[in-house]
């Protein structure tokens, strides 16, 4: 937007999500859809996380991370979906300035921990099968808190970063964001003021939340997939194999999205594609991660019996 239109517009209070759909027979299906899809996902992390809490054989370095993921999981879709569904009852799609920039720092929030836990379960695969004599004590009980709490940390200081300097831009004019929750690159084109700054943070910080972790991910499963080509045992390598391609399909489905929603350069315009990539990267990777991490893990699976059975 001209940065001359400053000085002819008013202050923007509030934002219009546009949301999905307009007609109001879709608006029901979309809520429809939507509600189902978040109890779904919330019933299932709470699912995770009640079989590893029941389970002895899950109080392991791995399913305290994937714990971890199942709280962020049921997070992420609690700051966007409920909010959304909110807007369809009420057919108020009016948000105040204060509370799209709130929305706005607890997504990238948890989506910032969500990069850095993905590659602490990477570095646990990877001391678990290639360093197994030393695992134990590499993989200790603080070290596993540690990970945690600086993954939290980092996070932070992205979101802040973001959030902080989106107050710098000036919104004076239009004020429909074309999307269902609010975020960085749909704000952008609504600024009357330069946002080459805020590109650049989100290009740069960016590639630290995703380029770092990918390579060390990419990393990490190089040397797992050496280590598991030479276990004589062939159930052996299935197991491993199994371990790690729940990982590696999250890992795929996460950092996917993100990049194609956030690495980029320069203003585009909103698309039905971002929505597309926004209904990934809220509903369906946290819907998903509870059936890709206990479809083929019969540790789970009895836990999971045993909390659905009580036996």
């Amino acid at each position: 937007m001209d940065p001359e239109a400053a000085t002819n517009g008013t202050a923007v209070t509030e934002f219009i999500l546009l949301g999905l759909v307009e007609t109001e027979k879709l608006q029901s299906v979309v809520f429809v859809l939507f509600l189902f899809a978040y109890l779904l996902t919330v019933g299932g992390n709470l699912s995770i996380l009640a079989a590893i809490l029941v389970e002895p054989k899950l109080h392991t370095p791995m399913y305290f991370f994937l714990g971890n993921l199942s709280v962020l999981d049921i997070g992420c879709i609690t700051v966007t979906v409920p909010s959304m569904l909110g807007r369809l009852l009420s057919h108020n799609r009016a948000v105040p300035y204060g509370a799209c920039l709130t929305q706005l720092f607890f997504f990238h929030q948890l989506a910032g921990v969500d990069c850095f836990l993905l590659t602490a379960m990477a570095y646990d695969r990877f001391l678990a099968i290639c360093r197994p004599l030393t695992y134990s004590a590499l993989m200790s009980h603080s070290v596993q808190w540690i990970l945690v709490a600086v993954s939290w940390a980092c996070a932070l200081t992205n979101a802040l970063i973001h959030t902080i300097a989106l107050t710098t831009l000036n919104f004076c004019g239009p004020n429909e964001v074309n999307h269902f929750y609010c975020d960085l690159p749909q704000l952008f084109q609504l600024s009357c003021s330069s946002t080459q700054l805020n590109e650049l943070l989100l290009f740069g910080l960016g590639f630290l939340m995703t380029g770092l972790p990918v390579v060390l991910i990419i990393t990490s499963y190089i040397h797992v997939a050496a280590a598991v080509l030479r276990i004589r045992s062939v159930e052996g390598r299935k197991k491993a194999f199994f371990t790690c391609g729940s990982h590696l399909t999250v890992v795929c489905l996460f950092y996917g999205t993100g990049i194609f929603n956030y690495m980029r350069l320069g203003t585009e315009e909103a698309s039905d594609k971002d929505k597309g990539v926004g209904i990934f990267n809220t509903v369906i990777n946290p819907m998903l991660n509870p059936l890709i991490y206990s479809l083929r893990n019969p540790d789970v699976q009895d836990a999971l019996w045993r909390v659905f059975v009580g036996r």
